[in-house]
């Protein structure tokens, strides 16, 4: 099998020939046509993670055929085509993930091989509608878009809708979502042009937060919004707190602007906010979002594909953040 390896921090990535995976009980091997790359991925690769064990072979999103299989796990698996579900041992709190979650890619082996070793409960049938690199982009960001926009968010139709960050793979999984279910979807960027690309997709208006009044021009045009959903955290935090609606509710999915310094907690208990957090998604979750895939049609926005050594050039687009949507690894045939 050929991997793309991390040997250390700092180091160029590899690939690499590896042995071939073997099945234990209850696993199944995926053979894969393409992998997708996350924000994780790439922090990985500065040293930025908790936990790095070293070589790590990266990769959380990917979809291909289930090639073979382990002890008790069903025949009609095999060449079965399939999408997998990154989150590993979430457990039986629907609340909140156990001590053992981890996911896929880092420290066990991820998606940016020719196969991957996976529990047989982490695969589930590729939606038919979706091309093999759709089906690739959907996993980790999809899920936890989902899980922050309508579990922990409570997403209603009808209701309006900040999403911060609009370009990464999670806040546009969040607005493809809430556009489908019928609601009215804000956005912010610090780029005109991925703003003008989300209002083309169906955003009703984006905000630039590089401008001093983003937040008093937002409120002024549309009021405040009742839920708000933000993966950056940092000094803008604060604008949130203003531009919720008493009732409102801001999900926190991440924190890639840093802590938000000093929180004006009388903003939160005199307009009754609920401030929530919100990680990835259990198995239930990931099946209700397939379910809304499917039922919606929807499509995994595709920023743009690489080829498996082009690796190092999939890299740079990330860190640069240049893309709006996902970004696609096609694995050698």
């Amino acid at each position: 099998m050929k991997s793309v390896v991390l040997t250390k921090q700092d180091s160029p990535l590899k690939i690499e020939d590896r042995d071939s995976l073997e099945p234990s009980e209850g696993q199944v091997i995926v053979s894969l046509k393409a992998s997708a790359l996350n924000r994780r991925d790439y922090w990985i690769t500065q040293g930025l993670y908790p936990g790095i064990q070293y070589p790590a072979v990266l990769g959380s999103d990917g979809a291909g055929v289930v090639s073979r299989i382990g002890a008790n796990v069903d025949e009609s698996m095999i060449g079965l085509d399939v999408l997998i579900n990154p989150g590993l041992n979430w457990g039986n709190n629907q609340s909140y993930q156990s001590s053992d979650f981890q996911i896929l890619g880092m420290p066990g082996l991820g998606t940016l091989a020719s196969e991957v070793l996976v529990p047989a409960e982490n695969v589930c049938p590729k939606p038919e509608h979706l091309s093999w690199s759709e089906a690739a982009a959907l996993p980790l960001a999809g899920l936890t878009a989902f899980r922050a926009l309508m579990k922990q968010g409570l997403a209603k139709t009808g209701d309006t809708v900040l999403i911060t960050g609009i370009g990464g793979g999670v806040a546009t999984f969040a607005m493809t979502f809430a556009l489908a279910i019928g609601m009215k979807v804000l956005v912010t960027s610090s780029s005109d042009e991925k703003l003008s690309k989300a209002r083309s997709l169906g955003a009703a208006a984006g905000y630039n937060y590089g401008t001093d009044d983003w937040g008093k021009q937002l409120k002024s045009e549309h009021g405040m919004p009742n839920l708000i959903v933000d993966g950056a955290g940092g000094a803008g935090y604060g604008v949130l707190l203003n531009l919720a609606s008493p009732g409102g509710t801001i999900v926190s999915y991440g924190s890639t602007a840093g802590a938000p310094g000093k929180v004006d907690l009388f903003k939160v208990f005199w307009k009754q906010l609920r401030l929530i957090g919100s990680t990835m998604g259990s198995a239930n979750d990931f099946d209700e979002m397939l379910d809304l895939v499917s039922r919606h049609n929807l499509r995994p926005v595709i920023d743009c594909q690489f080829e498996m050594e082009n690796i190092t050039d999939a890299f740079e687009q990330m860190a640069e953040s240049r893309q709006f949507g996902k970004i696609v690894v096609n694995q050698p045939v």
